[in-house]
């Protein structure tokens, strides 16, 4: 068995694109879920509007790629806005069946409507030569772990991004306006007597994790060279969720390292299974086909596990996954 090989495949997925795009989901949520306590149930949402909007006014319009990205950037708070004007007035969980409709209704436009921008099922392409005319590595030829050019280029970036986004996170909830936020999550009648306009600090929690967000569907385009659809589905957001929780809400580095040991365990043992299941003795019970759905029942026995011995992740506080539903 390749071990060795197994391990450097996790070492890639871990740090991959796509780890990058459900950490910065993951960090939104954080920002939403974690420190706001605003229940948001369809984070794919805000990354589907970033990934569409912005390839599509690239591919279709010709739109430069800076411009396509605010475009994007404008829709997600709009969204945020459509979202949390109606519901954050009343109990946290208004809020996460509108968004989880919300999240769902998107997939399915995007996914079926305006074929004319949005090509249907076989999803955008053709927006990525803005981005990758900017890179300024060389040929990549790969050591240790294997990049190609374009894949590198996008994982710095990524990388460099959720760096940039933590560091922000960091110094916002230190700061008055942090703590107020904390304080919501913790007591909103408490804070609204002290003056605080909680409706208000509420949309911008939901505006910032959703622009977050949005980052991370940008990388995810970029990653792939596409968009598509079904990438957003309701799977999406509960397994941001998952890294969340794994790591730790309400911690900086939790979506982090959530995100990372999410994707490298779950690649380690696809690789172990696929492997196990040449085996004549093992392949009586478990072929290479099975060996995905397998791997995921283990890491939910995992996560099982962890949510009762240590509900509130590697790095959170019990208190900090209490919420105040009022």
């Amino acid at each position: 068995m390749d071990i060795i090989g197994a391990l450097t495949g996790a070492l890639h997925d871990g740090f991959g694109y796509l780890a990058v795009s459900f950490c910065l989901a993951a960090i939104g949520l954080n920002i939403q879920f974690g420190y706001a306590g605003l229940v948001n149930f369809g984070q794919a949402a805000f990354l589907s509007v970033g990934g569409y909007v912005m390839g599509a006014a690239i591919a279709t319009s010709g739109v430069p790629t800076v411009l396509a990205i605010l475009l994007a950037i404008a829709f997600t708070v709009a969204l945020a806005l459509i979202l949390g004007i109606p519901t954050l007035r009343l109990r946290a969980d208004y809020l996460a069946i509108v968004t989880i409709a919300a999240a769902e209704i998107l997939r399915l436009v995007f996914g079926t409507s305006f074929r004319t921008y949005f090509h249907g099922k076989d999803g955008v392409t053709g927006f990525t030569a803005g981005f990758r005319s900017l890179n300024p590595l060389p040929n990549y030829d790969g050591f240790f772990l294997t990049y190609s050019r374009e894949e590198l280029w996008t994982v710095m970036v990524g990388w460099g991004l959720v760096i940039m986004i933590s560091l922000l996170t960091w110094a916002l909830m230190r700061s008055p306006w942090g703590r107020v936020l904390r304080g919501i999550r913790e007591d909103e009648d408490a804070m609204r007597s002290l003056g605080k306009n909680v409706y208000g600090y509420k949309i911008q929690a939901l505006i910032l994790g959703g622009v977050v967000g949005c980052v991370g569907g940008f990388v995810g385009a970029f990653g792939a060279a596409s968009v598509q659809a079904d990438t957003f589905n309701l799977d999406f957001t509960f397994i941001a969720l998952t890294m969340l929780i794994l790591g730790g809400a309400a911690r900086v580095l939790g979506p982090v390292v959530g995100a990372v040991m999410f994707w490298a365990i779950l690649s380690f043992l696809g690789s172990v299974l696929t492997q196990l299941a040449s085996y004549p003795v093992v392949a009586q019970f478990m072929n290479a086909d099975q060996a995905s759905t397998i791997r995921l029942m283990l890491v939910g026995l995992v996560l099982m596990l962890l949510m009762i011995y240590r509900p509130q992740g590697i790095f959170g506080d019990r208190r900090e996954i209490a919420l105040d539903a009022h």
